[in-house]
């Protein structure tokens, strides 16, 4: 619960009220009261190197004390000119100046007012003086070997404490053990001297710390003369000294440490024991200490009285030594008089009670003086109390208890106060306070009166007393509310009153939402060595913002503010993030959030999951022949249980070390029974897996070897290597060492021919193939493979049919005909060879071809070979791709694996005459207001005797509408342009040009240009390319740049139409855009004449732009463009086709205007390879992809569907 003062920030009132009830009531200084010491040094010790010497004395009191000291219980003045005191305190300081020692002392301070006088305890002042060691002739001591003797130290007086070591001149510590110690005084005892002993230079060091200062006494000499005839003897004590008899006594205080000691001579060097008589050394804080040699018992208490023994011995006796140990204790308080307020008439007592060992004597002071020299009416005097009746104001005094023994003394002060006041609240009026829902509010009033007030709380707006369980008024006045609820807020007044009269103050009650969290994921489970993140979402009130704390913690422990150095854990605020997390990382994490007014904090479990532990402690049991039962224990599962168990095995003589998996257990299980193999020795391990993974291998198993035994299966995949004729190389699949089954293993092979009334050869041999030689040439034979060892045969093998080698067929087909199909696909017939001809497995026939001449020319050509196989019994095939008024030869020949056979006899036929290609090119090379002038190049291939071209032209204009279409008929194929007059002035024409043969004309090439305006001058034209319209519909370009492969299908055969797939690649940008011909604008134009420089440079852009060719969309123009040969046609292959998006105008289609690269033909044999299925049935229908191969160098087929693509870009 938060106090929020104005200017002085916000208290947390809670810790305050509650230290307020752990003191003693406080007078407000206005009042009238005895003086109280407030602060008193303790024992000063005057340090030669500190620069002054403080002795100091406070004290409050109204009115102001006033402050005299005594020296040793006499008057003790200030009259030393070098004491420095300071103003209204009893505190003095003495220089360290000049000689001092007369300050030494125990000194007491007395604060006295006209209401009585304070008196501090005895404040002692020690002036140590410089230790030292005197000056003296130490004479040398001189002892036979084996005798004992003590080198004294006799230290200095001096502050303690004291520590006191031995060394040399080189200041090297004199080694200490059973025989030789340092006692408590130190004094050098040795139980026995040896020759090693004798030196000159033992020094005796004496340190005080607190002086800063050691002093070091005369180094002595020790000899020792060495002895033929040592004597052995029994103990005898030297510590303590034989003169304090047989046993003494010690006093020791409660809470010191006791330090008891034993040292005897003798030899051989005697052991020191301990023991308390008639009870045991308390456990746990008594050490033996110095080889045995000292009893040290910690923290004294009384139970620790009694006698201790201790036992000197050898084997030649003992001595024993027995302190009777008394605890006492100073003086302390078990009742303190405490100080107290009175009102006039009232009555008291005062209680002094004090314990100690021996019991401490009680005297009583008022004032400083014996209570017997100054009593006041109506006190009574006992030895641990004083009572009084019937106050009244000139009893105000200060009483004194003192309680002293021989062990110390001690002093308290008890302030006896006679106050008649109203009472006087010491809360400032309208502090504010907050609080949050479901907090105690704490609302404060302190103040003081007497005679005692009562105190009363009331909401101001209400004007009546709070009552009710959630109410709660301390004594000091401190309103407390339980559970504050929203209504709870506002204003508050307290009323203090009593016999004098009353007093108010009012208070500020606010409450604040209560702050609330959410730790999320809940109760994670994340692998190990994945990234956990936590997030803390708070939210809490506006006005605790600014002060909301946010910090996280793991199983109670903080972490650090931003996470950890390493960076593996990082704290962001309300995010915590630990990346490769660890088993260590599991546990409990806290999100905490602190306010000024409260805190909240929500929790989630982590649960880190990991691979399982291996399992522990495999066993082998139930061992036979054939199986084992292997038991084992589960290893830690790591919060993710064990979903099944991996068996493995290690056995193996072909691969010894490698590990193969035998079985699979279900996790629940950890005994199975495992099937065994013979003539193995087996190992086993187990590997657990839970969701998170496989878990290490378990350690391995004992060793379990099972015997030898028959083998229990034959080779498998029994098959016949390619062989040469008549020879049957006979392979199979050996069995692994794991099926062997015992040694010396053997495969025992029979066979014999496929139905013949013989008996099976048979041959054993150790590998696993087997060449045998046969008498027919791809004959069957039966053939049995069987496994045996040393204890004897595997099961009855099955028989399979292998075949001998084969060999190359040894006739040909007989080619009955070739059915000529259309200009570029022939049918060819053939009769197949007889079986036994074949000389093994017919895979198919093989058709070769080459051409020989050219109808058109007559040339001849070069021997180039293309080879076509049709897979299976067939006597039929489809020879695609072939050249149009040609001639060629042709051959069959069967094949089988081993090889083909001869070839057939030539035929020859030839293929008629087709429809030419398109012109290489067509360009518009001079255009004038009303004519045109067309250049063309002839068809790549022309396919036949060209008879003439087909001109088509039409107008194009930028609207929605087309011209009519115009035909030419060029019938003097020589000649390569053409004039065309009576055009219009100022328009766009599409030119179409086809060449001809006496079987009809072929595919078009196009061409645009727009024709000259009034008074315009005859220009050339070259255009920049070639295009091509299909008989398709429009293929739409969907991202500019990409490549796109448009592939074309007919359906039916016709004349130059290929049975394969047109393949058109285009790979190229699309067009910038839309192109619009501004020079053909007439107000364009004249607006360059006025401007000349300009219309020089515009026209000149112009004519660049006219040399370049028209650009503009595909897509568009082709719909106002169509080819006038599809305008009526529909295409039966793309008649589904549609495009919802654009719509073309009613009897047009869109043609495909695309720049492209010439490819190879679509219908080349190289597209083709090895087969299983022939192309056509032998109705001539496609049905299939079918292989083809060039001999003597390769076959380009340019199809007719085949087109090059000029780009414009």
């Amino acid at each position: 619960m938060e106090t929020l003062l104005p200017r002085r920030g916000v208290i947390i009132s809670l810790i305050f009220f509650l230290l307020k009830f752990s003191t003693a009531i406080e007078i407000p200084p206005s009042v009238q009261q005895v003086p109280t010491i407030i602060k008193q040094s303790k024992v000063q010790v005057a340090f030669p190197f500190d620069e002054y010497f403080q002795i100091e004395c406070e004290a409050k009191g109204n009115p102001e004390p006033i402050f005299t000291w005594t020296k040793d219980d006499n008057p003790f003045y200030f009259t030393d000119p070098r004491i420095i005191t300071s103003n209204n305190s009893g505190t003095f300081r003495i220089p360290n100046e000049g000689h001092i020692s007369h300050f030494q002392g125990k000194y007491r301070c007395f604060a006295s007012n006209k209401l009585g006088i304070a008196m501090s305890e005895e404040i002692e002042f020690i002036v140590p003086s410089v230790p030292k060691f005197p000056k003296e002739n130490i004479d040398p001591l001189e002892v036979e070997e084996g005798d004992p003797i003590v080198l004294p130290c006799n230290p200095p007086k001096g502050l303690p404490p004291l520590h006191i070591y031995w060394m040399n001149i080189e200041l090297e510590h004199i080694e200490q053990d059973e025989r030789v110690y340092m006692s408590q005084k130190g004094d050098l005892y040795f139980a026995n001297v040896e020759e090693k002993d004798s030196r000159n230079d033992y020094c005796c060091f004496a340190a005080f710390p607190r002086l800063r200062t050691i002093v070091q006494k005369m180094p002595m000499k020790l000899t020792v003369n060495s002895s033929n005839s040592i004597k052995q003897r029994k103990p005898r004590l030297l510590l303590p000294p034989t003169e304090s008899g047989s046993e003494s006594s010690i006093t020791i205080l409660k809470g010191e440490t006791l330090l008891l000691e034993c040292f005897a001579e003798g030899l051989p060097t005697p052991q020191v024991d301990w023991n308390k008589i008639g009870g045991d050394l308390p456990k746990g804080r008594e050490t033996k200490e110095n080889y045995g040699k000292t009893l040290k018992i910690e923290n004294v208490s009384y139970q620790d009285k009694g006698n201790y023994r201790c036992t000197a011995s050898n084997f030649l006796g003992t001595a024993t030594h027995d302190f009777h140990v008394i605890v006492e204790e100073p003086p302390r308080w078990t009742k303190k008089p405490q100080s107290a307020v009175y009102s006039t008439g009232s009555n008291g007592i005062l209680l002094c009670e004090a314990e100690g060992e021996p019991q401490p004597t009680i005297k009583w002071r008022v004032n400083g003086s014996p209570i017997d020299n100054h009593p006041f009416a109506g006190d009574v005097v006992f030895p641990r109390e004083v009572s009084f009746t019937n106050l009244q104001p000139n009893h105000t005094a200060v009483y004194q208890c003192e309680a002293s023994n021989v062990h110390g003394t001690i002093l308290a002060n008890a302030n006896i106060n006679i106050v008649d006041v109203r009472p006087l609240i010491q809360t400032e009026d309208e502090e504010n306070y907050a609080t949050v829902v479901g907090y105690s509010a704490f609302l404060h009033c302190e103040f003081f009166a007497s005679p005692e007030a009562i105190v009363s709380w009331q909401k101001v707006e209400e004007a009546k007393p709070l009552e009710g369980r959630r109410y709660h008024i301390y004594e000091n006045g401190t309103l407390q509310i339980n559970r504050t609820t929203e209504e709870d807020a506002g204003s508050y007044s307290c009323w203090v009153e009593n016999s004098i009269g009353k007093t108010a103050v009012t208070a500020n009650l606010d409450i604040r939402n209560a702050t609330k969290l959410r730790v999320s994921p809940k109760n994670p489970r994340i692998p190990k060595l994945h990234m956990l993140e936590l997030h803390c979402e708070s939210k809490c009130d506006a006005h605790l913002k600014h002060s909301l704390k946010l910090s996280w913690s793991k199983d109670g422990e903080a972490f650090e503010i931003n996470g950890t150095e390493d960076g593996r854990i990082i704290i962001d605020g309300a995010n915590l993030t630990i990346s490769n997390i660890t088993l260590e990382d599991q546990g409990i994490y806290c999100c905490s959030a602190h306010t000024d007014l409260d805190s909240a904090a929500d929790i989630t479990q982590v649960t880190v999951l990991d691979v399982p532990d291996p399992p522990e402690n495999l066993h082998l049991s139930e061992r036979q022949n054939r199986s084992v039962r292997l038991t084992w224990e589960a290893g830690d599962d790591h919060n993710s249980n064990i979903s099944e168990y991996i068996v493995e095995f290690e056995g193996n003589k072909e691969e010894p070390g490698r590990w193969e998996e035998l079985t699979r257990v279900q996790g629940k299980k950890t005994t199975v029974i495992l099937p065994l193999a013979p003539f193995v020795r087996y190992q086993f391990r187990v590997i657990a897996m839970n969701e998170v993974g496989r878990s290490q291998p378990s350690q391995p198993s004992d060793h379990h070897e099972t015997p030898p035994a028959a083998p229990d299966r034959n080779p498998q995949n029994i098959r016949v290597q390619a062989s040469q004729p008549k020879e049957m190389i006979i392979k199979w699949e050996p069995l692994k060492s794991m099926e062997q089954n015992g040694p010396g293993l053997e495969y025992r092979v029979t066979w014999k021919p496929q139905g013949a009334p013989v008996e099976w050869e048979e041959e054993t041999v150790t590998n696993h193939t087997l060449r045998v030689m046969t008498p027919a040439v791809y004959a069957p034979y039966d053939v049995e493979v069987q496994a045996i060892n040393q204890l004897g045969s595997g099961p009855d093998p099955q028989s399979v049919t292998l075949y001998s080698g084969e060999d190359y067929p040894d006739t040909a087909p007989v080619i009955h005909g070739v059915d000529v199909i259309n200009s570029t696909l022939v049918k060819v017939t053939w009769s197949t060879i007889p079986k036994d001809r074949v000389h093994g497995r017919l895979k198919g026939y093989q058709i070769n071809w080459w051409k020989t001449k050219s109808l058109l020319d007559g040339r001849t050509h070069p021997k180039e070979v293309n080879v076509l196989k049709f897979s299976g019994q067939r006597n039929s095939g489809m020879v695609p791709s072939l050249d149009a008024f040609s001639e060629f030869h042709l051959t069959v020949l069967a094949y089988n694996s081993k090889g083909a056979g001869p070839e057939s006899e030539p035929y020859i036929f030839q293929t008629p005459e087709g429809v030419p290609e398109q012109p290489t090119f067509l360009k518009v090379i001079k255009v004038d207001k009303d004519t045109a002038t067309l250049s063309w190049g002839l068809p790549k291939k022309l396919n036949g005797k060209l008879t003439g071209y087909l001109l088509q032209y039409q107008i194009i204009n930028d609207t929605y509408e087309i011209g009519e279409l115009n035909d030419i008929n060029i019938t003097t194929p020589s000649k390569p342009s053409w004039h065309l007059s009576n055009l219009n002035a100022t328009t766009r024409y599409k030119f179409y040009l086809r060449a001809c043969t006496s079987k009809g004309c072929g595919k078009p090439i196009t061409e645009e240009s727009s024709t000259l305006g009034e008074g315009s001058k005859g220009i050339g034209k070259i255009s920049e390319g070639v295009n091509l319209t299909q008989k398709t519909h429009p293929i739409e370009v969907f991202e500019p740049g990409a490549e796109h492969i448009v592939r074309l299908m007919t359906k039916n055969w016709g004349d130059n139409d290929s049975i394969f797939q047109d393949v058109i690649e285009t790979r190229g940008r699309e067009y910038a855009g839309l192109y619009d011909d501004i020079s053909t604008q007439g107000w364009f134009i004249g607006l360059m004449c006025a401007i000349a420089l300009l219309t020089l440079v515009l026209l000149t852009v112009c004519f660049v732009k006219r040399n370049r060719g028209g650009k503009y969309s595909v897509k568009e123009k082709e719909d106002l463009h169509p080819d006038p040969e599809i305008q009526s046609v529909k295409d039966e292959t793309f008649g589904e086709y549609s495009d919802s998006d654009e719509k073309p105008l009613k009897g047009s289609l869109r043609s495909i205007n695309r720049d492209m690269q010439p490819t190879e033909s679509a219908d080349s044999l190289v597209e083709y390879g090895e087969g299983d299925h022939g192309l056509f049935n032998e109705d001539g229908s496609f049905i299939g992809a079918y292989a083809g191969s060039k001999e003597k160098g390769s076959v380009e087929s340019n199809g007719s569907s085949t087109a090059t693509f000029p780009l414009r870009a």
